[in-house]
């Protein structure tokens, strides 16, 4: 498996980043989705939520779209990461996606491992994360708040 991935470039990523659309995103506040999201936003970051049944409506003060490439900041390449609450199974569209839209970073979270997914986000260019959680590394790294 290549989910191996420094510190270093976690750390670089966590700071880099501003803008997520966060794919799979739940309304359910028992959900780990939706706590990493309101934790996420907490740290500073923006975070977009991308769920296709609950299109149109808002999930902690943002509009929550279908997919990542109908996100108005996406169209001016403005998502820097893609964060996928998914089944591993069900991890390559979205990674295509933020492959297509110009994200810098395809992030799959705890449990969630697409090798075709993480090679075609690679070749693109794009820095991958599997198995991990932003919310898990953010505070082990120590990494500030966003301001």
């Amino acid at each position: 498996m290549s989910n191996n991935v420094s510190d270093d470039l976690l750390r670089r990523i966590l700071t880099e980043t501003r803008v997520i659309a966060l794919v799979g995103a739940s309304p359910k506040p028992d959900r780990p989705s939706h706590g990493v999201m309101r934790y996420l936003q907490r740290h500073g970051y923006r975070v977009i939520p991308v769920n296709p049944g609950l299109e149109g409506q808002t999930l902690n003060g943002e509009r929550v779209y279908a997919r990542v490439t109908d996100i108005p900041e996406a169209k001016s390449g403005q998502i820097d990461m893609v964060d996928i609450f998914r089944n591993s199974s069900n991890a390559l569209e979205p990674a295509r996606e933020a492959i297509s839209v110009g994200a810098r970073t395809v992030w799959m979270q705890l449990d969630v491992i697409n090798e075709t997914a993480a090679a075609e986000a690679r070749a693109a260019g794009l820095n991958v994360v599997m198995d991990h959680c932003p919310a898990i590394e953010i505070p082990r790294l120590a990494i500030p708040p966003r301001k």
